[in-house]
This record gives C-alpha cells, sequence and structure tokens, in this order.
C-alpha cells in the first residue's frame, strides 16, 4: 500500500508554524506533494527539508514569496526531475516529478487566473502545454499520480456557489471542458470521485477566505490526485483532512494497493 498526501501550504513557513511538519510525520504517507510553497531554497530550514525520515525536493519560483512545489518522500525516489520544459512556467515554479521503482508521482501548482484577464491568458496556456506533459506521462511505463492544486472545480458538484461562478476563472466552461478531456478522452482517474461520486459538501479541498467561507464550508474542490487509468483499481481510500487547519487548502489523502 502506498499513501500520498497533496497539499497547497499557502507559504511553507506559515504551514510550518500551524504544525502541519508534525501532522505530516504522523500521517503514514509514503509521498507528500506541496504546492505553493513561496519559498526560495535558501528560506528552508533543516526542518523544512528533511521532517521526520521525509526527504524534500523543491521547485522554487524565481520571483520571492511566489509560487513553487515540492515532494517529500520515505523513500529515496530513482530520479527527480524539476520543470515541465517551460521557461515561463518552469519560472514560476510549477512542477517537480520523482520516480520511483513502481511508481512516478507529480507535485503541480496549476497557475490561477482570478486576478485578471492577463493572468487567464496564462493559466490557457499552462492548460495548452499541460496537454503535451500528459503526453510524455502517459508514454511513460509506470503508472502516474499527478497530485496538486489544478485551480479548477471539474462539475458543479465541486463548489458550493456553482451558479455564481460560471463566468469566474476556476469554474469557466473552456477550464471544466479541459479537465473532461483529461479524465474522459484520456483515460486519467479522478481518484477521490473514483470512490465517491456523488459527494459534495465533504469533497472540497479549497476556502476563500472573505466571508467566513470555511466556517460555513462555502468552498471548492480544486485540489486532485489524477492517477494512471492501471491504478485505478487500486484506488482502496481517500479523504480530506479537516482535522488542522495548515492553509486555505486541506490536505488531499489517498491510499493505493500499489507499492512504490
Amino acid at each position: 500500500m502506498t499513501r500520498i498526501i497533496s497539499a497547497n501550504l499557502n507559504g511553507i513557513r506559515s504551514a510550518h508554524t500551524k504544525g502541519f511538519f508534525n501532522w505530516m510525520v504522523q500521517s503514514g504517507a509514503d509521498v507528500v506533494c506541496v504546492q505553493e510553497i513561496k519559498a526560495q531554497h535558501a528560506d528552508l530550514s533543516d526542518e523544512h527539508k528533511t521532517p521526520g525520515a521525509y526527504t524534500g525536493f523543491f521547485m522554487p519560483a524565481e520571483k520571492k514569496g511566489y509560487s513553487g512545489v515540492g515532494i517529500y518522500s520515505r523513500v529515496a525516489p530513482l530520479r527527480v526531475d524539476y520543470g515541465l520544459d517551460n521557461a515561463e512556467f518552469d519560472a514560476e515554479g510549477r512542477m517537480v516529478t520523482a520516480e520511483f521503482e513502481h511508481m512516478i508521482v507529480a507535485s503541480i501548482y496549476f497557475p490561477s487566473g482570478s486576478s485578471g484577464d492577463e493572468r487567464q491568458q496564462a493559466k490557457f496556456r499552462f492548460l495548452d502545454h499541460f496537454n503535451g506533459v500528459l503526453d510524455r506521462f502517459e508514454a511513460a511505463k509506470k503508472p502516474v499520480v499527478l497530485c496538486g492544486d489544478w485551480n479548477i472545480a471539474h462539475r458543479e458538484i465541486d463548489l458550493k456557489n456553482w451558479k455564481g461562478n460560471l463566468k469566474n476563472s476556476g469554474f469557466l466552461p473552456e477550464e471544466r471542458a479541459w479537465i473532461d478531456a483529461v479524465i474522459e478522452q484520456r483515460g486519467w482517474v479522478d481518484t477521490y470521485r473514483a470512490l465517491y461520486p456523488a459527494e459534495t459538501e465533504g469533497c472540497y479541498t479549497w476556502w476563500s477566505n472573505r466571508g467566513q467561507a470555511y466556517a460555513k464550508n462555502v468552498g471548492w474542490r480544486i485540489d486532485y490526485q489524477m492517477a494512471s487509468a492501471a491504478l485505478h483499481p487500486t484506488v482502496q481510500a481517500a479523504s480530506v483532512y479537516k482535522g488542522e487547519k495548515f492553509s486555505d487548502h486541506a490536505p488531499l489523502i489517498v491510499d493505493y494497493a500499489h507499492d512504490l
């Protein structure tokens, strides 16, 4: 069995002060994918880099206090690849990939387009480029798990106020159609939905900091673990952890009956 966690930290140093690493060390996870670390290599202490029995591998953004991703593992990867072969988005630190003996795991932070049209256009460029990234993952000889904040709620049941967000970034028809294609045409498995196809309010992984959204559970499901079709039968459990609040996102935990 392999347990994988995906968590947008909204700042690795902030999440540390809120107890994220204490929880992570006790979580039983084999691999933990983190996004939005908002730190450079020089900002990371030993506690950030090697908590407990884990070793971290990071791709920060060039811009300070922005974006950045990482992967923690208790098992040494065979190799680690940084970036997605795109200068614009590699400068923003949006993907790191670890290959293990029987599986490949990537931590990915998709752009948000909520700040305006310029960033939305960047998000569309990212989605276009990521089609080629998916081609490469699909050509791999090992199953793949793509973890991260995808910044898209797929269906109406994936966010509380879907009617009011039909024209907003994160729930645009083009974005949702892109995820449709990832699942329906390419055959990737939305692991949480594989187990809970109709779950609504318990599925949310992100809440706005406005208007008591967390307290009222006015959330969005935008964090995913998308797995290769071969892993579909191995998905044993999936849950969103809300026992503690480390970030404006909650960790997504998935167990696979497949060796790392």
